[in-house]
């Protein structure tokens, strides 16, 4: 179902035009004096002019420079919710610079960012959630959002917000949960995950097949997704008509399936007739892990009985453009030709 798109829209009394733009370095020291001002629109207009200056990394390594955190930590938990939206804003922005992320990790902004995950203004949890996801694409930042504690929370919200700002808590746990899994997995991440395999949303589907990816990759996380019977989802999801969708899914796929557990519920999820296909198609972004993981389903008796039968189709892929889907089809066809 079509979901409205977020407005970032201001209120109809609040005039962007006239609000002071400032440039150099001494209206920068003016701009913190204003956000610290018990008048409302003088707060308003000061936050506004920020967000022109945010885009230059070099106005942004001033404002840090003059404590500029400390004060848009404090209007987060402002009443008014345009100085909440364009506060958001500012931070965002910011957390596009390398220089911005770091003041963010430094100044524990990312903690104060919390109270805003149920804020009423879809907006302002927008921009919130925008800048969790800019944080957690480097380790440092990734490091930031985990010692925050905020994946159980990621997790509730994934089961209830709008699609826009679900694809940004996907993103941001894909990215987290490549450094740890064991709070994902307490809060009922594989639950959750499973069910958004089904969404109507493409990307959502794509999104949460590569965090499903992640989790695998982990030990622990291979044990959960078995457990919950994800692999059938997996394999269904391998005849999706959207590539990206293919790719992630064969991927976590291929992680899963690495236990005996997993190869297990492979077999009995049919999972060789799609995966096959996959390799036949010589334009799949999916080859590759299709093939890896139809290695690993030969490694059991009855995988590799099925697949002698399709030996033509890895021999195709030796002359591939690809010197990695040619590296995984000759250990693939090594596996199956493999007699005991």
């Amino acid at each position: 179902m079509a979901q409205p798109r977020i407005s970032a829209c201001l209120p109809p009394d609040i005039d962007p035009t006239k609000a002071p733009l400032a440039f150099g370095r001494r209206a920068l020291p003016k701009l913190n004096e204003e956000l610290q001002s018990p008048e409302l629109l003088v707060q308003q207009r000061a936050l506004m002019a920020l967000c022109d200056l945010a885009h230059d990394p070099e106005k942004v390594y001033q404002a840090i420079a003059l404590g500029f955190l400390d004060n848009l930590k404090t209007l987060l938990a402002h009443h008014d919710q345009t100085v909440r939206q364009k506060t958001t804003e500012v931070l965002s922005l910011m957390a596009l610079h390398s220089i911005g992320r770091q003041g963010l990790t430094q100044s524990g902004i990312i903690s104060a960012l919390t109270g805003l995950l149920d804020d009423p203004a879809d907006i302002c949890r927008k921009n919130t959630h925008q800048i969790f996801d800019m944080m957690a694409k480097l380790p440092e930042g990734a490091g930031s959002v985990l010692r925050a504690g905020l994946i159980p929370p990621l997790v509730l919200k994934l089961k209830a917000e709008l699609d826009e700002i679900q694809e940004l808590i996907l993103d941001t746990l894909s990215n987290c949960l490549r450094v740890e899994v064991s709070e994902a997995l307490a809060a009922g991440a594989i639950t959750v995950l499973k069910e958004k395999l089904s969404h109507p949303s493409t990307a959502i589907r794509s999104k949460a097949a590569s965090v499903l990816l992640e989790i695998s990759s982990h030990a622990e996380g291979k044990i959960a997704v078995c457990k919950e019977e994800v692999i059938p989802v997996l394999v269904s999801l391998l005849e999706d008509t959207h590539p990206e969708v293919q790719i992630n899914a064969t991927g976590a796929l291929m992680f899963a399936i690495v236990t005996p557990q997993g190869r297990s519920s492979a077999m009995g999820a049919e999972a060789i007739p799609p995966l096959l296909k996959l390799v036949a198609e010589e334009t799949s972004k999916a080859r590759l892990n299709a093939i890896k993981t139809l290695t690993l389903l030969a490694e059991l008796p009855e995988g590799r009985k099925t697949l002698l039968d399709h030996r033509d189709t890895f021999q195709q892929c030796l002359d591939d453009p690809s010197e990695a889907v040619q590296r995984a089809a000759q250990i693939a066809i090594t596996v199956i030709e493999w007699k005991p």
